[in-house]
């Protein structure tokens, strides 16, 4: 199996970085991911490292897919995770109130063990490996990977972990993928502006496909997870809200009025993150309610 080193990472997904490596169409490979503060913080005593000013995130890759082309979709099937034995979080005064953190900035490092997160003496948390940072290039302008976007990037969606696919644009020749930002455990939301960060590997394939379905978007076992981003929450929902629609009246084949009527009576909307320089949000569809 072709893999990538942890050291071949991009900051910006863009149609301007070469390759890391090229696959075949549905060829097993391997990233190697380190985690998103690039190894700088390993202990309690670790400061958040502030020079990494644009080296955030690092994203292993890019990875050609050949015979992606433009206007293609990329499925990018996660076949397996697998994550290191501790986990970094880093909590800052932002999104929280300037007087809440006085020395600014707090580490805590918390091991995995057994497959669990221990967070104290007798409370631990199931790991639930899921990749933060995951897409394709853009088309125009290079996209920074601390930023989610129409080509993926920085979505932070939890349900981005083994066993599901995750659809893409292709934007150039090749797609480019690049991945990184793994967590051994985060919540909706990501509020103080990490998850457990962890470095690892991730195991993918790839598969090229028609222009069939609003993107970025996540297909799990019995739901579909139409992604947005946006500036505000607001304009974050309007959007998922639209792709979920076009979803459900393209894909499926519904009126659109009994769309909007489903969506509402079993529709999910969730929170992905509020911390970017984008916010993310999901809106989930049971699968069963899309089919013909």
């Amino acid at each position: 199996m072709q893999r990538v080193a942890k050291e071949k990472v991009v900051y910006a997904l863009s149609a301007a970085n070469e390759p890391a490596l090229r696959v075949a169409e549905n060829e097993t490979f391997c990233l190697e991911l380190q985690d998103c503060y690039a190894g700088r913080v390993r202990s309690e005593q670790d400061d958040f490292p502030r020079e990494m000013g644009p080296f955030a995130n690092p994203a292993t890759g890019p990875v050609y897919v050949e015979g992606a082309r433009p206007g293609d979709v990329l499925g990018v099937s996660i076949q397996a995770i697998s994550i290191c034995d501790a986990a970094v979080m880093v909590v800052g005064p932002k999104p929280w109130a300037a007087g809440a953190y006085p020395d600014g900035r707090k580490t805590a490092v918390y091991p995995v063990k057994d497959g669990a997160v221990l967070l104290r003496e007798g409370h631990s948390v199931p790991v639930r490996p899921m990749v933060g940072v995951i897409g394709t290039a853009p088309q125009g302008e290079p996209v920074p990977t601390t930023t989610p976007g129409p080509h993926g990037g920085n979505l932070d969606c939890k349900e981005i972990v083994a066993g599901v696919t995750v659809y893409f644009p292709v934007n150039v020749d090749g797609a480019l993928l690049a991945a990184g930002d793994l967590h051994a455990l985060m919540g909706d939301g990501e509020v103080c502006g990490c998850g457990a960060e962890v470095s690892g590997e991730l195991v993918l394939q790839c598969r090229v496909l028609p222009d069939f379905l609003p993107t970025p978007c996540v297909e799990s076992e019995g739901w579909v997870h139409l992604l947005a981003s946006a500036r505000s929450l607001d304009a974050c929902e309007q959007l998922a809200l639209e792709k979920a629609h076009q979803y459900l009246t393209g894909i499926a084949g519904l009126d659109p009025s009994e769309a909007v009527r489903l969506m509402s009576l079993v529709g999910e909307l969730h929170v992905c993150q509020v911390v970017d320089p984008l916010k993310t949000v999901r809106f989930s569809i049971p699968k069963w309610l899309a089919a013909r």
